[in-house]
């Protein structure tokens, strides 16, 4: 690729990736039951409102998850890596974008686990307010995934339990996401 190219990839990385994000921590939120009165939350509503809510009267939420937003994640990563294939110079065939699809959200599911889980272990070692919307948000969205193993990988008064999630959210992103992303990449290049 020339470096016009790259360019274009990377724009369109961002702007996708930055959409993603939107439709990501509300389906995260509502499936965590994130408190609504927070102002991230507010605007997270009201920002994917007008996108989801005519497609929630098709597509019902399956027990706490929004398949509307789960659908438009998948639809924003099929046209990114459509763009981003047709930029390269070659036709992307459909089910090498289908799959492409479902590995970048996968990818971006765990990354942005990944990150939440990160941010909430070093607010719990700092004296952050509990009562900041951030903070409200991030507690929500990773204390689901530590609960589990919370207070049973304690050595010495330190709870390990936020290393164990990090350390199995990269091993999902490696021993998962990263094969199915090179077999969309095989079937998108028809090799």
């Amino acid at each position: 690729m020339n470096y016009l190219t790259n360019a274009g990839v990377l724009l369109l990385q961002f702007a996708f990736g930055a959409l993603v994000t939107l439709f990501v921590l509300r389906l995260l939120a509502e499936a965590n039951r994130a408190d609504f009165n927070n102002p991230i939350c507010q605007f997270l509503y009201r920002f994917t409102n007008p996108v989801l809510r005519p497609l929630r009267k098709v597509l019902p939420p399956v027990r706490r998850v929004n398949t509307a937003a789960l659908l438009i994640i998948l639809a924003l990563e099929g046209l990114k890596v459509v763009l981003i294939v047709a930029l390269a110079g070659f036709a992307p065939a459909p089910l090498g974008v289908l799959v492409a699809a479902v590995a970048e959200t996968l990818d971006f599911f765990l990354l942005t686990w990944i990150v939440l889980v990160f941010v909430w272990s070093i607010m719990s070692m700092l004296s952050t307010d509990r009562y900041h919307p951030v903070a409200r948000l991030v507690s929500s969205l990773a204390e689901p995934l530590v609960r589990p193993l919370r207070g049973r990988l304690t050595i010495g008064g330190l709870d390990f339990s936020p290393t164990a999630v990090l350390l199995g959210l990269f091993l999902a992103r490696i021993l998962v996401a990263q094969p199915l992303s090179d077999w969309a990449t095989r079937l998108l290049l028809g090799a």
